[in-house]
């Protein structure tokens, strides 16, 4: 099982994936080859399913961020999934209860965009934009 140290762990790579073994080690105490091995144990069970790296989409020209609330229309549920790959705005999807079934977060590249994406998405469903203004907490 995962105990206080494994969460140490987790909590410095969380900070920064790129932190070396012997950094981790001094600052919880533990020789970088155990910290190497309690990370090796943390992936094998799937504690860490794996590392990313985040973008900051604005330097890349996507300055707008936006969350949609989706309604699919009922069927439509297997024909959007199957459809996901035409939608490289989509950096976030979920299906989730309540009024609508799908939560998504995209990025694009200006209003312009959104609405052009607003308009492909208009054959499964009902969307309801919210913009992003801003960050307060990223996990």
């Amino acid at each position: 099982m995962v105990d206080a140290i494994d969460l140490k762990i987790i909590e410095k790579l969380k900070v920064n994936a790129r932190v070396s073994f012997v950094d981790i080690g001094k600052q919880i105490g533990l020789s970088p080859s155990s910290v190497r091995e309690r990370i090796q144990k943390l992936e094998d069970m799937e504690v860490i399913k794996g590392y990313s790296v985040e973008l900051n989409t604005k330097k890349l020209g996507f300055g707008l961020e936006v969350f949609i609330m989706f309604k699919l229309f009922s069927g439509n549920l297997i024909l959007f999934s199957e459809q996901l790959k035409e939608f490289p705005e989509i950096t976030e999807i979920h299906r989730i209860t309540g009024t609508h079934n799908i939560f998504m977060k995209v990025i694009l590249t200006d209003q312009l965009h959104l609405q052009q994406f607003i308009d492909r998405l208009l054959i499964y469903g009902e969307p309801t934009t919210h913009l992003i203004l801003s960050n307060l907490k990223s996990t």
